[in-house]
């Protein structure tokens, strides 16, 4: 009996979005059914304060989206996706009114650190001028490499605990904090392998493509995504809402961008018990609360670097970032946690109202606490911007249960989509040859289910590579 389609896509975030348009541009017909009236998961943009002031919902600068060799494909651009790039990607204030800077340029970045130049340029440009043949392996599965040195360069570190990296490579707070910064970004303790590989996946982002913004928020990047799944004739259905895989239409494949929590409850009768179970053992990372701001003005920030950066890394030396990632995996709120600030209306002016600004900042907090960071977010803020909190008009905050309620896969308030470390950055969301594929369904109807979501290798992050790889699996099966 023939199927209704060669493909389904349960969920459209950057992943599912990327999963569809890869099955459609082989000839597929699919089916893209998303549980929100407003596709983009991760991407997304809404007025969470005031009428006029526009709020990322989620992710804000977007890295590995202009790097990704799977966006890189397609003509987003001509689809109303424009960056906006700051003049500084970073920075990274100090309590003595000084500050740590990442510029496009490593020999500018690598002076700023002083004593520390040289250790610094040593370590990122090797990789550096590897970095195209080197990016495609960091956004796939483990396989042997097409090109196995540079990997091997970027392993020999990137493995490492930040922690050991920063303080036996450098000498100054600048440098060492600067890269803390970065690393905190993976949500795992700096004493712990692999967060290191974060540091310098992210610098090296900030290197060769910035730290850019879309124009007019994240949404555009799901709108120009959706765009080229209209002109491939994708069939898309949004506000519908899967709670059983019994519930789909027929087809051969069904791709699901969720988590595995989501997984064994909508799969539970549908797959083997053995495969059920090592799925309900996949761990989840601390949390994050996020708050976004309607501002009567610019944040004041002490450092006029921090004016100029798209993104600001607010959390003083390696010692306290470390001491305060720490403190959340212990599953206690730091005093002072580690926040990430983006200001994207400095630099876009569709953000908000005229005179006006918004901001964007979140900390890590214990997995699935529920507590509202945004006292201690704000004091961190005021701590390098004095006068700060004087000019909020409006503030949205949501805690990890608001973020798991609006989007299922920020399970406990994880953005990651799941741990990150050693134990699991490989063998996401289980020990299985193709971390994509879960293997047959069992009812009449559809026949093989895989899983696209960043809860697969490379993880976390708007780049729809998960959605790609997964997708390419799926076309092995489909033949």
């Amino acid at each position: 009996m023939p199927r209704d389609y060669d493909a389904l896509v349960v969920g459209a975030g950057p992943n599912g979005l990327a999963a569809a348009i890869t099955l459609a541009r082989a000839g597929c017909s699919v089916l893209l059914l998303e549980g929100k009236a407003q596709i983009g998961g991760g991407a997304r943009t809404a007025e969470l304060t005031l009428p006029g002031f526009h709020h990322d919902v989620c992710s804000a600068v977007h890295p590995l989206a202009l790097a990704s060799p799977f966006f890189r494909q397609l003509p987003l651009e001509e689809h109303g996706l424009e960056w906006i790039h700051p003049p500084l990607p970073l920075a990274h204030p100090f309590d003595d009114g000084s500050a740590a800077i990442l510029t496009r340029s490593l020999d500018d970045t690598a002076a700023g650190f002083g004593d520390d130049a040289r250790a610094y340029y040593d370590l990122m440009h090797p990789l550096l001028s590897s970095f195209e043949t080197l990016l495609p392996s960091l956004l796939a599965p483990l396989r042997l490499p097409r090109h196995p040195l540079p990997l091997a360069r970027f392993a020999r570190n990137g493995l490492q605990p930040a922690r050991k990296l920063a303080q036996t490579l450098f000498e100054t707070h600048t440098a060492r904090a600067l890269f803390a910064g970065l690393a905190a970004h993976s949500i795992l303790p700096l004493e712990r392998r692999p967060s290191a590989a974060f540091g310098l996946l992210l610098g090296l982002l900030g290197h060769s493509v910035g730290w850019p913004l879309p124009r007019g928020g994240s949404q555009r990047i799901a709108d120009a995504l959706v765009a080229v799944l209209e002109l491939l004739n994708v069939e898309i259905v949004r506000a519908t809402r899967v709670d059983s895989l019994a519930a789909l239409p027929s087809a051969d494949a069904v791709l699901l961008d969720l988590t595995p929590r989501q997984i064994v409850r909508i799969a539970s009768d549908s797959l083997p018990a053995k495969l059920l179970r090592k799925l309900a053992r996949y761990r989840y990372g601390p949390g994050v609360c996020k708050l976004d701001l309607a501002l009567d003005g610019p944040i004041p920030w002490a450092h006029d670097a921090c004016v100029r950066a798209g993104t600001v890394h607010v959390g003083g030396s390696l010692e306290e970032i470390a001491q305060a990632e720490s403190e959340v995996w212990r599953g206690s709120l730091p005093e002072r946690p580690f926040v990430l600030v983006t200001q994207s209306s400095l630099f876009d002016p569709t953000r908000a109202p005229a005179g006006k600004h918004t901001a964007w900042a979140y900390c890590h907090v214990p997995h699935a606490s529920g507590v509202d960071a945004s006292e201690h977010i704000e004091r961190q803020i005021e701590r390098f911007a004095p006068g700060f909190r004087a000019r909020i008009l409006a503030r949205s905050v949501r805690t990890t249960s608001d973020l798991e309620h609006d989007n299922p896969n920020l399970v406990g308030g994880d953005i990651n989509g799941g741990v990150q470390d050693l134990g699991q950055l490989f063998t996401r969301p289980a020990r299985l040859f193709d971390p994509y594929d879960l293997g047959p369904i069992h009812r009449s109807g559809v026949g093989n289910l895989f899983i696209c979501s960043s809860s697969t290798p490379p993880g976390g992050g708007v780049h729809g590579m998960n959605g790609y790889h997964a997708a390419r699996s799926a076309l092995r099966y489909l033949g």
